[in-house]
């Protein structure tokens, strides 16, 4: 670790889920470290501040969940800085993607010693995006869910949502352009990922990884809503794209069309409409992680435990 004291833009959301975390610990962390973190205005806009702040610091450190991480990102990109995270939100799926502790405590005293990584971004009609990009079920769940039952549910607040939603989705018609081909399909969701996990404990696919410099696309062709629950243990460990009623494959470029336009949902919000032009940034950021998360890493109930609890509430699995 470096002698030379840095300077960190430390930028927290205090409306993530876990935003109202006392930072004293967090400071004395870092301080020890090495980094002397320097803390704008809670009505600053973060983008603003990380462009104003650029030239004079060393790195910013994002305190919140996957919506904070995808705001800062047009930010983040144009500065050229090194970013870490302090997971504060509610699914914290970029965390787990770049295997991240999710405990804030732990995840700072990582910080000073960590290497920056380059990672890709996905980016859709002008939109960045880590996670994944979804148009149908997703998005429609992304827009039941509220902040207040993020904050008062966790992660099962998804599946509250999702069991209103399944009750109304319906399928439709979408076109796919990718690699000189063109397909037109019946479906209820398609999405399009740039890392590995999203929406609280799904994988976009098994072996998707956020430097592998590829979008994972797959689209649920199913004739039954019901169908789907089926397809949720697939879907939590990555292997849905073997089932026959799901199309699956990887691509740097894809478009997608649909009769109407239809809401995107970019990492947790609904950002842009169709018709959708995606494209994936290799290599665009670096981030203060340990090597990613790679290959398949089935769901178990200790993981489980660990999202529904904060980590001194967690029981025995």
């Amino acid at each position: 670790m470096s002698t030379r004291q840095r300077r960190a833009l430390l930028i927290c959301n205090a409306k993530a889920r876990n935003g109202a975390l006392d930072l004293d610990e967090v400071r004395a962390i870092l301080r020890e470290g090495g980094i002397e973190p320097e803390e704008p205005s809670p009505e600053a806009d973060c983008r603003d501040v990380i462009r104003d702040r650029a030239g004079a610091v060393d790195l910013v450190i994002l305190g919140g969940g996957d919506g904070t991480m995808n705001y800062a990102a047009p930010a983040l990109v144009e500065a050229g800085l090194p970013f870490a995270i302090l997971p504060l939100g509610t699914a914290n799926d970029l965390a787990r993607s770049l295997n991240l502790p999710l405990d804030p405590l732990a995840a700072a005293r990582f910080i000073p010693a960590a290497e920056a990584r380059p990672v890709d971004l996905g980016w859709v009609n002008g939109h960045y995006y880590f996670n994944v990009a979804s148009i149908g079920f997703s998005a429609e769940l992304a827009g039941e869910l509220t902040a207040e039952s993020k904050k008062t549910w966790g992660v099962l607040g998804y599946a509250v949502a999702a069991v209103r939603v399944l009750r109304r989705v319906r399928p439709f018609t979408v076109t796919i352009e990718h690699d000189g081909t063109v397909e037109k399909v019946t479906t209820i969701q398609v999405s399009v990922g740039n890392g590995r996990h999203y929406g609280g404990g799904m994988t976009v696919e098994e072996m998707a990884a956020v430097d592998d410099g590829k979008l994972d696309f797959y689209s649920l062709e199913i004739d039954h809503w019901w169908r789907l629950i089926t397809l949720l243990p697939a879907l939590r460990r990555g292997t849905h794209g073997r089932a026959a009623d799901v199309r699956a494959f990887h691509a740097q470029e894809i478009r997608l069309s649909t009769r109407r336009p239809r809401p995107v949902n970019t990492d947790g919000e609904l950002t842009t409409h169709t018709p959708a032009h995606f494209k994936v940034f290799p290599q665009i950021l670096r981030v203060l992680a340990p090597e990613p998360v790679r290959g398949p890493s089935p769901f178990d109930l200790t993981t489980l435990g660990s999202r529904l609890f904060p980590t001194s509430e967690a029981p025995s699995l």
